[in-house]
Protein backbone atom coordinates (compact mmCIF):
# COMPACT_ATOMS: atom_id res chain seq x y z
CA UNK A 1 0.00 0.00 0.00
CA UNK A 2 1.35 3.12 -1.17
CA UNK A 3 2.34 6.15 1.84
CA UNK A 4 -0.49 7.81 0.54
CA UNK A 5 -3.31 5.71 0.77
CA UNK A 6 -1.71 5.04 4.45
CA UNK A 7 -2.32 8.47 5.32
CA UNK A 8 -5.80 9.23 3.76
CA UNK A 9 -7.21 6.17 5.55
CA UNK A 10 -5.36 7.32 8.80
CA UNK A 11 -6.47 10.94 8.45
CA UNK A 12 -10.31 9.59 8.21
CA UNK A 13 -10.10 7.44 11.00
CA UNK A 14 -8.83 10.05 13.18
CA UNK A 15 -11.48 12.57 12.23
CA UNK A 16 -13.80 9.56 13.07
CA UNK A 17 -15.13 8.96 9.50
CA UNK A 18 -15.45 5.94 7.22
CA UNK A 19 -12.43 6.62 4.67
CA UNK A 20 -13.73 6.55 0.81
CA UNK A 21 -10.93 4.08 -0.03
CA UNK A 22 -8.45 1.19 1.25
CA UNK A 23 -11.35 -0.22 3.65
CA UNK A 24 -10.30 -3.76 2.55
CA UNK A 25 -7.24 -3.16 3.94
CA UNK A 26 -8.76 -3.53 8.04
CA UNK A 27 -11.84 -5.03 6.95
CA UNK A 28 -12.71 -7.51 9.56
CA UNK A 29 -15.92 -10.12 9.80
CA UNK A 30 -16.74 -9.99 6.23
CA UNK A 31 -15.04 -12.43 4.41
CA UNK A 32 -17.90 -15.19 4.33
CA UNK A 33 -20.25 -12.27 2.21
CA UNK A 34 -17.02 -11.78 -0.40
CA UNK A 35 -17.88 -15.15 -2.74
CA UNK A 36 -21.84 -14.65 -3.07
CA UNK A 37 -20.75 -10.81 -3.77
CA UNK A 38 -18.85 -11.56 -6.69
CA UNK A 39 -20.62 -13.86 -8.13
CA UNK A 40 -23.58 -11.56 -8.14
CA UNK A 41 -21.59 -8.95 -9.62
CA UNK A 42 -20.34 -11.52 -12.54
CA UNK A 43 -24.23 -12.02 -12.92
CA UNK A 44 -24.31 -8.49 -13.52
CA UNK A 45 -21.84 -8.22 -15.43
CA UNK A 46 -23.52 -10.79 -17.87
CA UNK A 47 -26.50 -8.24 -18.62
CA UNK A 48 -28.74 -9.34 -14.95
CA UNK A 49 -29.94 -6.90 -12.75
CA UNK A 50 -29.01 -7.63 -9.39
CA UNK A 51 -30.24 -6.10 -5.79
CA UNK A 52 -29.24 -6.71 -2.29
CA UNK A 53 -30.61 -4.73 1.25
CA UNK A 54 -28.15 -4.54 3.81
CA UNK A 55 -29.55 -4.82 7.36
CA UNK A 56 -27.54 -3.64 10.87
CA UNK A 57 -28.04 -1.66 13.67
CA UNK A 58 -25.57 1.53 14.11
CA UNK A 59 -21.99 0.52 14.64
CA UNK A 60 -22.63 -3.11 12.75
CA UNK A 61 -20.71 -0.83 9.71
CA UNK A 62 -23.36 -1.02 6.91
CA UNK A 63 -21.17 2.27 5.23
CA UNK A 64 -18.44 0.67 6.18
CA UNK A 65 -19.76 -2.68 4.23
CA UNK A 66 -21.32 -1.01 1.16
CA UNK A 67 -17.73 1.07 0.79
CA UNK A 68 -15.99 -2.76 0.91
CA UNK A 69 -18.35 -3.93 -1.82
CA UNK A 70 -17.37 -0.82 -3.75
CA UNK A 71 -13.69 -1.86 -3.97
CA UNK A 72 -14.49 -5.63 -4.72
CA UNK A 73 -16.85 -3.98 -8.06
CA UNK A 74 -13.98 -2.06 -8.47
CA UNK A 75 -12.04 -4.60 -8.70
CA UNK A 76 -14.18 -6.65 -11.24
CA UNK A 77 -14.37 -3.70 -13.52
CA UNK A 78 -17.58 -1.93 -12.42
CA UNK A 79 -18.12 1.98 -12.37
CA UNK A 80 -19.97 2.35 -8.56
CA UNK A 81 -21.64 5.38 -7.47
CA UNK A 82 -22.33 6.06 -3.85
CA UNK A 83 -25.67 8.50 -2.81
CA UNK A 84 -27.35 9.21 0.61
CA UNK A 85 -30.51 9.42 0.56
CA UNK A 86 -32.25 12.04 2.58
CA UNK A 87 -35.93 13.75 2.39
CA UNK A 88 -34.40 17.01 1.80
CA UNK A 89 -31.54 16.86 -0.25
CA UNK A 90 -31.91 13.36 -2.26
CA UNK A 91 -35.77 11.62 -1.73
CA UNK A 92 -35.57 8.19 -2.39
CA UNK A 93 -38.96 9.05 -4.96
CA UNK A 94 -36.88 11.65 -6.60
CA UNK A 95 -35.53 9.66 -9.66
CA UNK A 96 -33.70 12.80 -11.20
CA UNK A 97 -32.25 13.65 -7.76
CA UNK A 98 -31.03 10.35 -7.25
CA UNK A 99 -29.16 10.33 -10.85
CA UNK A 100 -27.61 13.47 -10.23
CA UNK A 101 -26.18 12.20 -7.23
CA UNK A 102 -25.10 8.98 -8.43
CA UNK A 103 -23.26 10.86 -11.71
CA UNK A 104 -21.66 13.41 -9.32
CA UNK A 105 -20.19 10.63 -7.24
CA UNK A 106 -19.26 8.22 -9.76
CA UNK A 107 -15.86 6.50 -10.04
CA UNK A 108 -14.27 3.94 -11.27
CA UNK A 109 -10.84 2.31 -10.57
CA UNK A 110 -9.12 4.68 -12.80
CA UNK A 111 -11.27 7.86 -11.66
CA UNK A 112 -12.00 8.06 -7.57
CA UNK A 113 -14.12 11.51 -9.03
CA UNK A 114 -14.76 12.63 -12.50
CA UNK A 115 -15.77 9.69 -13.91
CA UNK A 116 -18.66 10.64 -15.83
CA UNK A 117 -16.71 13.26 -17.68
CA UNK A 118 -13.79 11.44 -18.74
CA UNK A 119 -16.01 7.91 -19.75
CA UNK A 120 -18.06 10.12 -21.93
CA UNK A 121 -14.25 11.36 -23.37
CA UNK A 122 -13.13 8.48 -23.66
CA UNK A 123 -16.33 7.10 -25.38
CA UNK A 124 -16.37 10.39 -27.66
CA UNK A 125 -12.99 9.67 -28.79
CA UNK A 126 -13.60 6.07 -29.61
CA UNK A 127 -15.90 6.82 -31.97
CA UNK A 128 -14.00 9.34 -33.48
CA UNK A 129 -11.00 7.17 -33.82
CA UNK A 130 -13.92 4.48 -35.57
CA UNK A 131 -15.22 6.98 -37.66
CA UNK A 132 -11.08 7.98 -38.74
CA UNK A 133 -10.24 4.09 -39.62
CA UNK A 134 -13.00 4.01 -42.30
CA UNK A 135 -11.81 3.49 -45.80
CA UNK A 136 -12.29 6.43 -47.68
CA UNK A 137 -12.89 9.10 -44.80
CA UNK A 138 -12.18 12.65 -46.12
CA UNK A 139 -10.76 13.93 -42.63
CA UNK A 140 -13.60 16.71 -42.93
CA UNK A 141 -14.33 18.02 -39.65
CA UNK A 142 -17.66 18.62 -40.37
CA UNK A 143 -18.03 15.52 -41.80
CA UNK A 144 -16.56 13.94 -38.38
CA UNK A 145 -19.12 15.20 -36.82
CA UNK A 146 -22.19 13.77 -38.54
CA UNK A 147 -20.75 10.36 -38.84
CA UNK A 148 -19.84 10.21 -34.92
CA UNK A 149 -23.54 11.95 -34.69
CA UNK A 150 -24.88 8.74 -36.83
CA UNK A 151 -22.48 5.79 -34.75
CA UNK A 152 -23.77 7.75 -31.72
CA UNK A 153 -27.50 7.30 -32.32
CA UNK A 154 -26.72 3.44 -33.36
CA UNK A 155 -24.97 2.58 -30.41
CA UNK A 156 -27.86 4.16 -28.05
CA UNK A 157 -30.68 3.05 -30.26
CA UNK A 158 -32.33 1.48 -27.18
CA UNK A 159 -32.07 3.78 -24.89
CA UNK A 160 -33.53 6.07 -27.70
CA UNK A 161 -36.67 4.21 -27.90
CA UNK A 162 -37.48 4.67 -24.54
CA UNK A 163 -36.11 8.45 -24.34
CA UNK A 164 -34.33 10.38 -27.30
CA UNK A 165 -32.65 13.07 -25.20
CA UNK A 166 -29.75 11.57 -23.71
CA UNK A 167 -28.50 10.56 -26.81
CA UNK A 168 -29.77 14.17 -28.74
CA UNK A 169 -27.54 16.10 -26.29
CA UNK A 170 -24.17 13.40 -26.77
CA UNK A 171 -24.63 14.04 -30.41
CA UNK A 172 -24.86 17.82 -30.08
CA UNK A 173 -21.92 17.94 -27.10
CA UNK A 174 -19.89 15.96 -29.07
CA UNK A 175 -20.46 18.67 -33.00
CA UNK A 176 -19.78 21.25 -30.07
CA UNK A 177 -16.05 20.38 -29.32
CA UNK A 178 -15.84 19.78 -33.02
CA UNK A 179 -16.63 23.28 -34.40
CA UNK A 180 -14.78 24.38 -30.97
CA UNK A 181 -17.54 25.69 -28.65
CA UNK A 182 -16.72 24.54 -25.02
CA UNK A 183 -19.31 26.75 -23.61
CA UNK A 184 -22.06 24.26 -25.38
CA UNK A 185 -20.53 21.35 -24.92
CA UNK A 186 -19.52 21.91 -21.47
CA UNK A 187 -23.11 23.11 -20.79
CA UNK A 188 -24.72 19.54 -22.26
CA UNK A 189 -22.65 17.59 -20.39
CA UNK A 190 -24.10 19.39 -17.42
CA UNK A 191 -27.40 18.69 -18.56
CA UNK A 192 -26.28 15.07 -19.13
CA UNK A 193 -25.63 15.30 -15.14
CA UNK A 194 -28.74 16.21 -14.06
CA UNK A 195 -28.14 19.46 -13.67
CA UNK A 196 -30.50 22.29 -13.44
CA UNK A 197 -28.64 25.69 -14.13
CA UNK A 198 -28.15 24.83 -17.99
CA UNK A 199 -29.11 27.81 -20.10
CA UNK A 200 -32.57 27.20 -22.63
CA UNK A 201 -30.25 28.74 -25.69
CA UNK A 202 -27.31 25.76 -24.89
CA UNK A 203 -30.66 23.27 -24.98
CA UNK A 204 -31.98 24.72 -28.01
CA UNK A 205 -28.82 23.47 -29.75
CA UNK A 206 -29.58 20.34 -28.59
CA UNK A 207 -32.86 20.47 -29.46
CA UNK A 208 -33.97 19.40 -26.31
CA UNK A 209 -36.37 20.89 -23.79
CA UNK A 210 -36.79 21.53 -19.78
CA UNK A 211 -35.01 19.57 -16.59
CA UNK A 212 -34.86 15.86 -16.55
CA UNK A 213 -37.55 14.30 -14.77
CA UNK A 214 -38.26 11.23 -12.83
CA UNK A 215 -39.04 9.27 -16.55
CA UNK A 216 -35.96 10.40 -18.13
CA UNK A 217 -33.84 9.76 -15.46
CA UNK A 218 -34.68 6.31 -15.85
CA UNK A 219 -33.77 6.32 -19.37
CA UNK A 220 -30.89 8.42 -18.20
CA UNK A 221 -29.68 5.38 -16.38
CA UNK A 222 -29.60 3.09 -18.73
CA UNK A 223 -27.89 5.00 -21.48
CA UNK A 224 -25.02 5.33 -18.29
CA UNK A 225 -24.88 1.88 -18.33
CA UNK A 226 -24.88 1.98 -21.88
CA UNK A 227 -21.57 4.08 -22.39
CA UNK A 228 -20.15 2.10 -19.67
CA UNK A 229 -20.28 -1.37 -21.40
CA UNK A 230 -19.28 0.22 -24.56
CA UNK A 231 -15.99 1.95 -22.56
CA UNK A 232 -14.93 -1.60 -21.07
CA UNK A 233 -16.87 -1.30 -17.60
CA UNK A 234 -18.62 -4.26 -16.46
CA UNK A 235 -21.58 -2.54 -15.18
CA UNK A 236 -22.69 -0.23 -12.37
CA UNK A 237 -22.28 -0.56 -8.37
CA UNK A 238 -25.30 1.88 -7.26
CA UNK A 239 -25.21 2.32 -3.30
CA UNK A 240 -28.29 4.16 -1.76
CA UNK A 241 -27.46 4.45 2.01
CA UNK A 242 -29.12 5.25 4.81
CA UNK A 243 -32.72 4.42 3.17
CA UNK A 244 -34.12 4.62 6.40
CA UNK A 245 -34.65 8.07 6.78
CA UNK A 246 -37.61 7.50 4.75
CA UNK A 247 -39.00 7.07 7.71
CA UNK A 248 -39.18 9.73 8.98
CA UNK A 249 -40.73 12.03 6.22
CA UNK A 250 -44.62 12.75 5.78
CA UNK A 251 -46.89 9.62 5.02
CA UNK A 252 -47.46 10.48 1.57
CA UNK A 253 -43.22 11.14 0.58
CA UNK A 254 -42.73 7.60 2.43
CA UNK A 255 -45.33 5.83 0.46
CA UNK A 256 -43.50 7.25 -2.76
CA UNK A 257 -40.16 6.51 -1.77
CA UNK A 258 -41.09 3.01 -0.68
CA UNK A 259 -43.24 2.71 -4.08
CA UNK A 260 -40.16 3.90 -5.95
CA UNK A 261 -37.82 1.43 -4.45
CA UNK A 262 -40.17 -1.31 -5.16
CA UNK A 263 -40.43 0.01 -8.67
CA UNK A 264 -36.44 -0.44 -9.23
CA UNK A 265 -36.39 -3.75 -7.87
CA UNK A 266 -38.78 -4.87 -10.10
CA UNK A 267 -37.05 -3.27 -13.25
CA UNK A 268 -33.73 -5.26 -12.29
CA UNK A 269 -35.15 -8.18 -12.19
CA UNK A 270 -37.23 -7.41 -15.89
CA UNK A 271 -33.36 -6.57 -17.02
CA UNK A 272 -34.50 -3.05 -17.58
CA UNK A 273 -30.86 -1.79 -16.40
CA UNK A 274 -28.61 -4.27 -17.44
CA UNK A 275 -25.03 -4.37 -15.76
CA UNK A 276 -26.35 -2.52 -12.88
CA UNK A 277 -26.35 -4.41 -8.70
CA UNK A 278 -28.27 -2.04 -6.97
CA UNK A 279 -27.44 -2.06 -3.07
CA UNK A 280 -29.07 -0.20 -0.56
CA UNK A 281 -28.65 0.22 3.59
CA UNK A 282 -30.30 0.33 6.52
CA UNK A 283 -31.56 -0.26 10.19
CA UNK A 284 -33.96 -3.54 11.14
CA UNK A 285 -36.20 -0.97 11.92
CA UNK A 286 -36.34 0.47 8.66
CA UNK A 287 -37.51 -3.48 7.35
CA UNK A 288 -39.45 -4.50 10.02
CA UNK A 289 -40.82 -1.38 11.24
CA UNK A 290 -44.33 0.01 11.50
CA UNK A 291 -42.67 3.62 9.38
CA UNK A 292 -40.73 1.43 7.46
CA UNK A 293 -41.16 -0.99 4.37
CA UNK A 294 -44.47 -2.33 6.16
CA UNK A 295 -46.15 -0.12 4.88
CA UNK A 296 -45.92 -1.19 0.96
CA UNK A 297 -46.76 -4.91 1.45
CA UNK A 298 -45.27 -5.75 -2.34
CA UNK A 299 -41.97 -4.35 -0.97
CA UNK A 300 -42.18 -6.03 1.87
CA UNK A 301 -42.55 -9.77 0.28
CA UNK A 302 -39.75 -9.04 -1.93
CA UNK A 303 -37.55 -8.90 0.89
CA UNK A 304 -38.94 -10.67 3.02
CA UNK A 305 -36.36 -13.22 4.64
CA UNK A 306 -37.05 -15.44 7.23
CA UNK A 307 -33.77 -14.73 9.75
CA UNK A 308 -33.27 -17.78 12.20
CA UNK A 309 -32.21 -17.24 16.18
CA UNK A 310 -28.80 -17.83 14.92
CA UNK A 311 -27.47 -15.52 12.88
CA UNK A 312 -24.08 -18.00 11.66
CA UNK A 313 -26.52 -19.71 9.56
CA UNK A 314 -27.76 -16.83 7.51
CA UNK A 315 -27.56 -16.99 3.94
CA UNK A 316 -25.35 -14.82 1.74
CA UNK A 317 -27.54 -15.12 -1.05
CA UNK A 318 -30.48 -13.62 0.26
CA UNK A 319 -32.07 -10.58 -1.02
CA UNK A 320 -31.64 -8.80 2.58
CA UNK A 321 -28.51 -9.61 4.57
CA UNK A 322 -27.57 -8.96 8.22
CA UNK A 323 -24.68 -7.66 9.85
CA UNK A 324 -24.22 -8.36 13.02
CA UNK A 325 -22.12 -5.74 15.76
CA UNK A 326 -18.48 -5.75 16.62
CA UNK A 327 -17.69 -7.94 19.43
CA UNK A 328 -14.62 -7.79 21.31
CA UNK A 329 -11.95 -9.88 18.74
CA UNK A 330 -13.49 -7.98 15.62
CA UNK A 331 -12.82 -4.61 17.90
CA UNK A 332 -9.09 -5.88 18.45
CA UNK A 333 -8.67 -7.47 15.17
CA UNK A 334 -9.44 -4.19 13.65
CA UNK A 335 -7.03 -2.33 15.80
CA UNK A 336 -4.40 -4.67 14.87
CA UNK A 337 -5.01 -4.27 11.11
CA UNK A 338 -5.09 -0.13 11.14
CA UNK A 339 -1.76 -0.20 13.72
CA UNK A 340 -0.28 -2.15 10.71
CA UNK A 341 -1.57 0.51 8.20
CA UNK A 342 0.17 3.43 10.13
CA UNK A 343 2.70 5.21 8.66
CA UNK A 344 5.25 5.69 11.73
CA UNK A 345 8.80 6.93 11.70
CA UNK A 346 10.15 4.28 13.90
CA UNK A 347 7.80 1.31 13.19
CA UNK A 348 9.54 -0.47 15.78
CA UNK A 349 8.75 1.82 18.68
CA UNK A 350 5.06 2.43 17.57
CA UNK A 351 4.59 -2.04 17.96
CA UNK A 352 6.27 -2.08 20.89
CA UNK A 353 4.15 0.65 22.63
CA UNK A 354 0.88 0.26 20.83
CA UNK A 355 1.08 -3.90 22.03
CA UNK A 356 -1.61 -6.68 20.99
CA UNK A 357 -2.43 -6.43 25.11
CA UNK A 358 -2.71 -2.17 25.03
CA UNK A 359 -4.93 -2.60 21.89
CA UNK A 360 -7.13 -4.99 23.59
CA UNK A 361 -7.44 -3.12 26.66
CA UNK A 362 -8.02 0.21 25.14
CA UNK A 363 -10.65 -2.16 23.28
CA UNK A 364 -12.24 -2.78 26.32
CA UNK A 365 -11.94 0.68 27.88
CA UNK A 366 -13.91 2.47 25.13
CA UNK A 367 -16.64 -0.59 25.13
CA UNK A 368 -17.24 0.12 28.91
CA UNK A 369 -17.85 3.84 28.57
CA UNK A 370 -19.92 2.88 26.01
CA UNK A 371 -22.00 0.89 28.79
CA UNK A 372 -20.01 -2.12 27.79
CA UNK A 373 -21.41 -1.93 23.79
CA UNK A 374 -19.08 -3.58 22.04
CA UNK A 375 -21.27 -3.19 19.09
CA UNK A 376 -21.22 1.00 19.10
CA UNK A 377 -17.52 1.15 20.16
CA UNK A 378 -15.26 0.77 16.97
CA UNK A 379 -15.87 4.43 15.34
CA UNK A 380 -14.65 6.12 18.65
CA UNK A 381 -12.50 2.94 19.54
CA UNK A 382 -10.34 3.39 15.91
CA UNK A 383 -10.38 7.39 16.73
CA UNK A 384 -8.85 7.20 19.83
CA UNK A 385 -6.50 4.40 18.90
CA UNK A 386 -5.32 7.06 15.96
CA UNK A 387 -4.61 9.72 18.26
CA UNK A 388 -2.46 7.57 20.94
CA UNK A 389 -0.51 6.17 18.31
CA UNK A 390 -0.20 9.98 17.00
CA UNK A 391 1.58 10.74 19.99
CA UNK A 392 3.64 7.26 20.62
CA UNK A 393 4.46 8.34 16.75
CA UNK A 394 5.71 12.05 17.51
CA UNK A 395 7.10 11.95 21.34
CA UNK A 396 9.41 9.39 21.34
CA UNK A 397 9.61 9.96 25.46
CA UNK A 398 5.14 9.24 25.58
CA UNK A 399 4.65 5.10 26.53
CA UNK A 400 0.51 4.83 26.65
CA UNK A 401 0.91 2.67 29.64
CA UNK A 402 2.05 5.43 31.66
CA UNK A 403 0.64 8.78 30.10
CA UNK A 404 -2.19 8.00 28.47
CA UNK A 405 -5.43 7.78 30.00
CA UNK A 406 -8.93 7.69 28.23
CA UNK A 407 -11.21 10.11 27.93
CA UNK A 408 -14.26 10.57 25.83
CA UNK A 409 -16.16 13.68 25.94
CA UNK A 410 -20.33 13.96 25.35
CA UNK A 411 -19.40 16.42 22.54
CA UNK A 412 -17.22 14.21 20.16
CA UNK A 413 -20.18 10.87 20.42
CA UNK A 414 -22.92 10.96 18.16
CA UNK A 415 -26.63 10.21 19.69
CA UNK A 416 -26.14 6.55 19.57
CA UNK A 417 -22.82 6.90 21.34
CA UNK A 418 -24.48 8.75 23.99
CA UNK A 419 -27.37 6.39 24.15
CA UNK A 420 -24.74 3.81 24.64
CA UNK A 421 -23.23 5.72 27.58
CA UNK A 422 -26.40 6.39 29.19
CA UNK A 423 -26.00 10.42 28.84
CA UNK A 424 -29.18 12.38 28.29
CA UNK A 425 -29.66 13.64 24.50
CA UNK A 426 -29.29 17.66 23.41
CA UNK A 427 -32.53 19.13 21.67
CA UNK A 428 -30.05 18.94 18.70
CA UNK A 429 -29.88 15.77 18.92
CA UNK A 430 -33.54 15.29 18.84
CA UNK A 431 -35.08 14.18 15.06
CA UNK A 432 -38.84 15.36 15.15
CA UNK A 433 -41.12 13.65 12.67
CA UNK A 434 -44.10 14.56 10.85
CA UNK A 435 -47.49 14.00 11.64
CA UNK A 436 -49.10 11.43 9.54
CA UNK A 437 -52.07 12.19 7.95
CA UNK A 438 -53.99 10.63 11.04
CA UNK A 439 -52.53 13.40 13.17
CA UNK A 440 -50.00 10.71 14.79
CA UNK A 441 -46.36 10.65 14.76
CA UNK A 442 -44.45 8.31 12.90
CA UNK A 443 -41.74 6.08 14.41
CA UNK A 444 -38.60 6.54 13.08
CA UNK A 445 -34.63 5.81 13.60
CA UNK A 446 -31.96 5.01 12.72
Amino acid sequence: MSRPRRREIISALRQGTVPAMGLEHYAVGLERFAKTIERELQDAALGAGKFKAVRGDYGTGKTFFARWVRHLAQAEGFATAEVQISETKTPLYNMETVYRRAVESLATKEWAEGAFRSLIDRWLYSLEEEVRARPGFSGDESELATQVGELLEGRLAEVSAINSQFSAALRACHRARVENDPATAEGLLAWLMGQKTVGADIKRKAGIKGELDHFAASAFFRGLLEILKQTGRKGLLLVLDEVETIQRTRADSREKSLNALRQMIDELDDRKYPGMYLLITGTPAFYEGPSGVRKAPALEQRLHVDFGPDPTFDSTRAPQIRLLPFDENRLVDAGLRVREIYDADDPERLRARISDDFIRALARQVAGKLGGKVGVAPRIFLRKLVQVMDQVDEHEAFDPVQHYKLDIQPGEMRPEERDAAGIERSVDDIELDFADEKGGADSGGR
